[in-house]
Formats: C-alpha cells, sequence, structure tokens
C-alpha cells in the first residue's frame, strides 16, 4: 500500500535591533527613529523526499504434481549428432486436477549449456517474459518463445550450477504477469529432480503405456464431470396446463 507521507512547514521570522544615540549625539535632537525594515517572507522547510510505495506482493499459487515421479527421457539429435535428453514433470492445483503447468530440463551431453523450458497457461502478458528462482535464491529470468491456444512456451538459458540449485532446491518460483498486469507466482516442489535427472531414462515403451493410462484417466474424468454437471442442470418445465 502507498506509505503516507506527513508534510513538515516552518516558517522563518527575521527581527530588527534598535539603538538609541549616546554619547556626543546626546545635545543633538533625537534622530527618528530607524525604519524596523521589512520582515523577510517565510521561507518553507525543505520537504522530504517522497517515498516510493513498496511493490505489491505476489499471488502465490501452489501446486502440486500431476504425475507420480519426475520423468527423464532421452534421444539422439541426428543433426547435431548428440544425445540430449530431458527431465520432466507436470503440476496441477491438485492431484485430480489437469495440470495447468509443466517444467521440463534439458542437458545436451558434452555441453554445459542447460535449457529451462516451462509450459504455461494462456492469457499472461508475453513481453515481461518469466523469471525463476529455486527457494530464496537469485531469480533467473527468462522469455516467451511460442503460443497456442491452451498455452505457452517459454524458457531460459542456464548452466551447470543452476542446475545444481534445481537438485539441491526444495521449491521453484516461477513469476508471471497476467492480463491485468498482476504479477503471479507458481511455486512448484522439486523432490525427485535429482534422482531423475541423474538417473537413467525411462523405457520409450513404459514412457508411451504411462501417456496412454495418463489420456484415459482424463477422459474419465472429463466425462464424470460431464454426467455431474448434467445431473445438476434442472430438466425444463413442462407446458402448462390448460
Amino acid at each position: 500500500m502507498p506509505v503516507s507521507i506527513k508534510r513538515i512547514g516552518a516558517v522563518l521570522l527575521a527581527a530588527s535591533l534598535f539603538t538609541s544615540a549616546q554619547g556626543a549625539f546626546a545635545q543633538a535632537p533625537a534622530p527618528k527613529p530607524a525604519q524596523p525594515a521589512a520582515p523577510k517572507p517565510a521561507q518553507p522547510a525543505p520537504q522530504p523526499a517522497p517515498q516510493a510505495a513498496p511493490a505489491p506482493a505476489a499471488n502465490q499459487v501452489n501446486l502440486q504434481p500431476s504425475q507420480s515421479d519426475w520423468t527423464k527421457v532421452c534421444g539422439k539429435d541426428q543433426a547435431a549428432n548428440k544425445e540430449i535428453c530431458y527431465t520432466t514433470r507436470d503440476f496441477g492445483q491438485a492431484p485430480d486436477q489437469p495440470p495447468v503447468l509443466a517444467i521440463a530440463v534439458y542437458d545436451v551431453k558434452g555441453d554445459d549449456n542447460r535449457i529451462v523450458r516451462l509450459l504455461l497457461p494462456p492469457a499472461l502478458l508475453l513481453r515481461p517474459g518469466i523469471r525463476f528462482s529455486v527457494d530464496k535464491g537469485a531469480a533467473i529470468e527468462g522469455s516467451f518463445e511460442i503460443c497456442f491456444p491452451n498455452g505457452c512456451f517459454a524458457e531460459a538459458k542456464v548452466r551447470g550450477p543452476s542446475v545444481d540449485q534445481i537438485k539441491k532446491g526444495s521449491a521453484m518460483n516461477i513469476f508471471v504477469k497476467n492480463q491485468f498486469n498482476n504479477e503471479i507466482a507458481f511455486v512448484v516442489p522439486l523432490g525427485g529432480f535429482a534422482r531423475a535427472f541423474d538417473g537413467p531414462p525411462i523405457d520409450p515403451k513404459v514412457l508411451e503405456d504411462q501417456q496412454n493410462q495418463l489420456r484415459e484417466e482424463m477422459q474419465k474424468r472429463a466425462e464424470e464431470e460431464r454426467k455431474r454437471l448434467e445431473a445438476q442442470t434442472p430438466a425444463p418445465a413442462g407446458a402448462a396446463p390448460r
């Protein structure tokens, strides 16, 4: 909230001193009294510089994992002839709700440059970009790359020490701004990330089975929600009797 400033004013007054004639001037006619000097105009005291209003706190949204654990996927980039792995996980407001955010940390074998890629919900301001920090560490800036109707991709280029912070951290704070220019902080847990990042990749067949199972569960939940809404909708009233 803006801090109110108490303004202080002060007035400086000037005084004039008068003396009477003495000594040799005793027999002389008394001189006319000197006219008092005009008072100096009031000078206001210097005003304190207004204090800047503190930045509003970000609206914090605590997310929970939508998957049982982090997943590490590896493959070979034929063009660069390098192996690329990424460790990823989805997060939502509740385990039984669709994910609203996903994190993937890319690791190119033999390269210290890493990429932290985020899939974020739509309706965000793109120009401010993103920032993320691990626990209470320094923030790292990133930018949006491309948007689709169901979400936007953003990424930040980091190096090995930043990935080490993610591996040791307990939570990642992701800062974005919505369409009302309000800052939102998505907080996601990092438990299990280090084990998955340093561990072996998942078998492609197992990954495909997990994706199919997740798709079936989401379809089942959507169907149950549709039936629940239909049951709550009152039936249209019948025609009034004639």
